[in-house]
């Protein structure tokens, strides 16, 4: 019921075909009624709800399908693909998407003191984006954060509670180590992200390995290593990818 409320006022509010950067900060909203060519970006780091439909998402050589039952999270800065399956006029594609601030995320998660090691027994990711089930913990903060659209001068005083909700639910369920490890100062999603920051700024130059490596305190291994297991792909790879992005 909290899915099929949030796919109605997403439909009701977005016309079709159409992406709306609303007035809550860090809010899109997106409705579309046919099946796109696939869109090549970079993501930063992200919830991606879909109220309705399904998509792909290609990172690398890595497919990841979602639904309506699922979220994706981006916790890294990205270069991906990713195509609408299945949107129709009788059956929008309807979809949501809050960017995450990342100096909140590092306090909530030094509030709550969440570890950045998976608990015991949990699957190990480090992918820099994963998928996560859409339950009605994380959905109830959610509607009443795109519901502020319609109530503007409610959303400097509840938007960053809404918003709060849902960063607690994202740092305490499947996956919030992953995000805890982002919003540490020094750890490996950091280091990460600093190259993915430097590769992002400077792609059209030159890359030396040796150099990167250097500026994160790793040896030219290391940063292969973790570099591939957060991206998919090597930082020669990466920078390849975003002059490609660039060209389209």
């Amino acid at each position: 019921m909290l899915r099929a409320r949030l796919a109605a006022f997403v439909e009701k509010h977005v016309p079709v075909d159409t992406v709306v950067a609303t007035a809550v900060p860090r809010l899109t909203l997106y409705q579309g009624a046919r099946v796109a060519h696939p869109v090549h970006a970079v993501y930063e780091p992200a919830l991606c709800v879909i109220a309705q439909g399904c998509k792909q998402v290609q990172l690398g050589s890595e497919v990841y399908l979602y639904d309506q039952s699922q979220a994706l999270v981006f916790a890294q800065n990205l270069p991906v693909t990713g195509n609408v399956i299945g949107a129709s006029p009788e059956s929008p594609h309807l979809a949501i998407r809050l960017d995450l601030d990342i100096k909140e995320l590092a306090a909530m998660a030094l509030e709550l003191q969440v570890s950045s090691t998976p608990a015991r027994g949990a699957a190990r990711n480090p992918r820099g984006l994963y998928t996560l089930e859409l339950t009605p913990e994380l959905l109830h903060p959610l509607l009443r954060l795109v519901r502020l659209t319609e109530q503007p001068r409610d959303i400097a005083a509840l938007a960053p509670l809404a918003t709060r909700e849902i960063l607690y639910r994202l740092l305490t369920g499947p996956g919030g180590a992953q995000l805890a490890q982002l919003a540490m100062p020094d750890s490996h999603s950091q280091r990460v992200a600093q190259v993915i920051a430097h590769l992002n700024q400077h792609f059209r130059e030159p890359l030396s390995i040796e150099d990167l490596a250097r500026e994160v305190h790793w040896s030219t291994s290391a940063l292969h290593h973790h570099f591939k297991a957060a991206t998919a792909m090597s930082p020669l790879q990466y920078q390849k990818q975003i002059r490609l992005q660039e060209a389209r």
